[in-house]
């Protein structure tokens, strides 16, 4: 059988393949070259907001919020009212595998070029250890 047809006819069957799918398990349905920030479980549920990711919802063009649905709202209702003041969309993502992210802020569409997403605190330190354990 010709490749094309066989590539036709697995797509049909199973749908189209997902690139980088574990990379988009772990950063709540997005890849790591587009993501500007991402927060921890804890760090999201943490009073208050990062700083960090409201200068970049403010300075920043393009953007989509991601938000871990195994969290409870009020933790991060806060972030969707600043993203919705920006006028940044966001999608609450229900994970199927265990991810310690619960916040990713990611351009919606191009790569970028970003040394480091992560805000390195106390908070990221036991969330990282956390998913080293399971």
């Amino acid at each position: 059988m010709d490749q094309k047809v066989k590539d036709i006819i697995d797509r049909a069957l199973y749908g189209t393949p997902e690139i980088k799918p574990e990379e988009r398990n772990l950063f709540l349905s997005t890849i790591l070259e587009r993501i500007h920030i991402a927060l921890t479980k804890k760090q999201v549920i943490q009073r208050g907001m990062y700083a960090e990711v409201i200068k970049l919802m403010k300075d920043k063009n393009n953007l989509h919020l991601y938000l871990n649905g195994h969290l409870n709202y009020g933790n991060y209702s806060n972030y969707i009212q600043e993203a919705n003041k920006a006028g940044i969309r966001f999608t609450i993502v229900t994970p199927q595998k265990e991810t310690p992210f619960g916040l990713v802020l990611a351009d919606e569409s191009k790569a970028i070029d970003s040394n480091d997403i992560f805000v390195k605190d106390d908070l990221y330190e036991l969330d990282m250890n956390e998913s080293i354990n399971l």
